[in-house]
């Protein structure tokens, strides 16, 4: 099968190589999957930089990516839950990797099934950015879509226009908060059409301030935009927080100051898992048209270093995919 990979750390683009290599073989309880599309995610830079060593990759050369959709074409031992033929999309291992393939092998664990309904270009690009969205609503945030909030919250959304916050606007807006959402000129109206109630301008100097047009304080920050926490306290609730999926050092610094301090405004570091249940919930969720992929760009295998740059270059709005058919 053709893929891409990298053979060391570092490179960027320019160390992407396109290869030949063998079909890999479903183990138990995994499935193999002809990849239709997969997207390319900030993470997967980050993995490529070394940011995760010692702990993965898993091996080198490494096949990049971890959000594929396709059709099973392969089951291992002990798979009922799935079928050859079925249309699916799958979180694949994130310091394995393996999206940028003809082919993937996909733990059934992390895989949902993909209604007809969805595009493999749609449904490529819900893993990472759909999942990391959901979760930091319910689980980082506490707030619930089954209409059990006791208090509307205000949520500030920053890179709204981005692969996650495009997702996030309109996963809030379904549990029912008042949402503030950041993002660049070109995308606010955009980002408004998503449902957003308020979109600054991050360049403005409402926006640079983070100040709600309205007034009102942040009961919570989805920061992706890993902007600093110092740059949020002003504008948060008296016991607001501010959920942080960067994962760097000074993160935890940061926190664990907050912990020692009693401090009230808190920083919540947050890592997305992978879960089929979530996958397979915002899957059902663009089937009933409640929520719908915003895309950036889309690329062939054979042009997959060009869906790099335009990853390197930070600047896109929704999701960067690569196909393969």
């Amino acid at each position: 099968m053709q893929v891409v990979q990298y053979s060391t750390f570092g490179g960027g683009a320019a160390a992407l190589q396109h290869a030949e290599v063998p079909v890999p073989t479903p183990g138990k309880e995994q499935v193999l999957v002809k990849v239709e599309a997969a997207s390319v995610n900030p993470v997967d830079l980050k993995i490529q930089q070394g940011i995760f060593r010692p702990f993965g990759p898993a091996k080198m050369p490494c096949i990049p990516g971890v959000d594929i959709a396709g059709e099973v074409v392969g089951l291992g031992p002990g798979v009922t839950s799935f079928k050859v033929g079925d249309k699916v999309v799958a979180l694949l291992e994130l310091l394995k990797g393996g999206s940028l393939a003809e082919y993937a092998v996909a733990s059934i664990k992390t895989t949902a099934k993909r209604p007809e309904e969805i595009s493999a270009t749609d449904a490529a690009s819900l893993g990472v950015g759909g999942t990391t969205a959901l979760q930091t609503i319910r689980n980082g945030a506490g707030i619930k879509f089954d209409g059990s909030n006791q208090v509307t919250k205000n949520v500030l959304i920053t890179a709204a226009s981005g692969g996650v916050g495009t997702y996030a606007v309109q996963l809030a807006k379904l549990a029912g908060v008042h949402v503030t959402a950041t993002c660049g000129a070109r995308n606010i109206d955009l980002v408004k059409s998503l449902g957003a109630d308020e979109v600054l301008d991050y360049k403005t100097p409402e926006g640079k301030n983070l100040q709600s047009p309205s007034g009102k304080k942040y009961d919570v920050v989805l920061n992706y935009s890993l902007q600093p926490f110092s740059s949020f306290k002003a504008q948060l609730a008296p016991q607001g927080k501010v959920i942080d999926i960067g994962g760097s050092p000074k993160l935890f610094l940061t926190k664990a100051i907050q912990i020692v301090t009693f401090q009230k405004q808190i920083l919540v570091p947050f890592f997305m898992a992978n879960n089929g249940d979530d996958l397979q919930f915002v899957t059902n969720l663009v089937k009933e048209g409640k929520l719908k992929t915003i895309i950036d760009s889309t690329y062939p295998l054979s042009k997959a270093e060009d869906a790099w740059v335009r990853c390197i270059e930070g600047h896109a709005t929704g999701k960067i995919v690569v196909t393969m058919v």
